[in-house]
């Protein structure tokens, strides 16, 4: 066995490969067994057109064929791909998602023209080495935020960025729908949030600190037809969507649509600057009905377990000074403004559990206590994490220093827009989910991890994808495999198998970040990625 390969995510093990094998060509049938209509659907739409493959039905039996099958002594989302000289491609899953994860695999194994949308030579056959593949993922939450609130990306580039995630073999799509600057999900009966909270004025071109603006409006929202698109889509492909509606915080938006959701009565807009927002929601009934009329809808569009309610970053400035809110603190005994925010997030989390589903939220909302069910995505550093997973919550690890793609990729002063931590793909690929102060039991509540993409800076999608790739690829693969520890990882081995990956990048026609100069065991040329267009660097 070995693991010497160009795959990426790398493997468990891998029996091969040797120099017999498997010719596909337009004559290669395939056959589909109970449960794996997804990966059949998938490889006729995509991988056939891409290869000139017809890959109509045909019978187990057949010579050369692609069998898919499921296998129940296999664990959920596990695979074995077996390619077997003189007999055919066998992809056999613990389930249906282990048979798509297997077909991902055999992709690669086809090369980088299996990437591209029609094949360049129709008519040559494509060889596969003879190997045995077995695979499984380390992790069942492997996931990407990506925020489209602060700049809104058309439903195209979300499928798009959906395909990208099941190339790496990534199966959670956390849906940042709301936030000051942006609502982006149609509400039917609350039609103002994106008739007023999907726009804004004018947008900061840059960080924080720059001085420029761009003076047009900005904004658009995804309509329910849409979001069905976008989650049938996504179950395609094996991947839960988690929506995001950020409460109390963040909410800048929802209350210029609806300025009795504040705290003020002052008139507001939806906020054009990034940070934070001293505006959050009024802690009334009115606004738990008018959320739970929200969450309502969504939980109509959305079937995933978990339902991210945010509640990070939530200024209390307002609460302080409101003769609402300090009435509402001393009628529930909560004590100050930070077990207010308990108590309102404590409301949605029995809501959401009486409707079937789970709250999910920043790790802010462990302050002031959290209610056994929820769960929590761990941001800021290791230690919400380690704090929920000790008291018996589940745990999404996206520690900021680790996996915000947002921060710089090279503290250079050509590095476009250089915010946040300096983090290199090295970085990234020693990123460890588990921190080792948990024991077994309370390490099982890490149901995984997630990179998280914010878009302050991000102003189109050439500029999601140079910030998201290459790291992207080494957060996949540290959320699928089964890696030694960060220090002995073989970040040299990742690299050499980059140079591969970088191609099928380039099919893919993904703007990722080209590698900091040639890399030393290059072969040949043409492998860095594509330039950016827009703004010069440090605007």
């Amino acid at each position: 066995m070995t693991s010497v390969t160009d795959l990426i995510p790398e493997p468990r093990a891998i029996e091969g490969p040797m120099r017999c094998g498997v010719l596909l060509d337009e004559g290669t049938t395939l056959w589909a067994g109970p449960g794996t209509g997804t990966t059949e659907r998938w490889l006729r739409s995509t991988l056939g057109p891409a290869l000139g493959l017809p890959l109509r039905p045909g019978p187990q039996d057949a010579r050369d064929s692609v069998r898919l099958c499921v296998d129940d002594s296999l664990e959920p989302e596990a695979y074995k791909l077996s390619v077997i000289a003189d007999w055919g491609v066998e992809i056999r899953g613990g389930d249906a998602a282990g048979v798509f994860w297997g077909a991902q695999t055999l992709r690669q194994l086809l090369g980088p023209e299996a990437f591209r949308k029609a094949p360049v030579r129709p008519d040559i056959k494509r060889g596969i080495p003879h190997q045995i593949i077995e695979d499984g993922p380390r992790f069942r939450w492997r996931g990407l935020m990506l925020d489209v609130a602060r700049h809104f990306m058309p439903k195209d580039g979300v499928l798009r960025y959906l395909d990208l995630m099941a190339a790496h073999k990534l199966n959670v799509f956390h849906f940042h729908l709301t936030d000051d600057q942006g609502w982006r999900i149609e509400i039917e009966r609350y039609p103002r949030l994106t008739e007023v909270g999907s726009w804004r004025a004018r947008t900061k071109f840059g960080h924080r600190a720059s001085p420029l603006w761009e003076e047009k409006p900005h904004g658009g929202y995804y309509t329910q037809d849409d979001i069905r698109e976008i989650v049938a889509y996504a179950a395609e492909r094996h991947i839960t969507v988690v929506p995001e509606i950020d409460v109390p915080g963040h909410s800048q938006a929802a209350i210029a649509a609806y300025p009795e959701l504040g705290n003020t009565d002052t008139s507001l807009s939806v906020w054009d600057t990034w940070g934070i927002s001293p505006n959050v929601l009024a802690p009334t009934d009115n606004t738990l009905r008018f959320y739970e009329g929200v969450f309502e809808e969504l939980l109509e569009l959305f079937p995933s377990e978990f339902i991210h309610v945010g509640g990070d970053e939530c200024l209390k400035d307002q609460w302080r000074a409101s003769p609402t809110a300090q009435a509402r603190i001393k009628e529930l005994g909560v004590g100050d403004e930070d077990g207010l925010q308990s108590w309102f997030i404590g409301h949605f989390d029995k809501w959401l559990s009486a409707h079937g589903r789970r709250l999910i939220g920043w790790d802010e909302i462990l302050e002031g206590g959290l209610a056994r069910g929820a769960a929590v995505s761990s941001w800021r550093g290791y230690e919400g994490g380690i704090t929920a997973a000790r008291a018996g919550h589940d745990v999404v690890m996206c520690p900021e220093q680790q996996v915000y793609l947002d921060h710089r990729q090279h503290e250079g002063a050509d590095e476009p827009v250089p915010i946040g931590y300096v983090r290199t793909l090295e970085d990234v690929y020693r990123f460890e989910p588990v921190p080792p102060e948990l024991t077994s039991t309370e390490a099982a509540h890490v149901l995984g991890t997630q990179a998280n993409l914010w878009t302050e800076v991000m102003e189109d999608q050439a500029r999601v994808d140079y910030q998201a790739f290459p790291r992207l690829s080494a957060f996949a693969e540290v959320a699928w495999s089964d890696l030694p520890a960060p220090a002995e990882r073989d970040f040299d081995g990742f690299e050499r198998r980059m140079v591969r990956h970088y191609e099928r990048l380039d099919a893919l026609g993904v703007s990722y970040r080209p590698p900091a100069g040639p890399l030393p065991w290059q072969r040949r040329p043409g492998v860095l990625g594509r330039p950016i267009e827009g703004p010069p660097p440090n605007r």
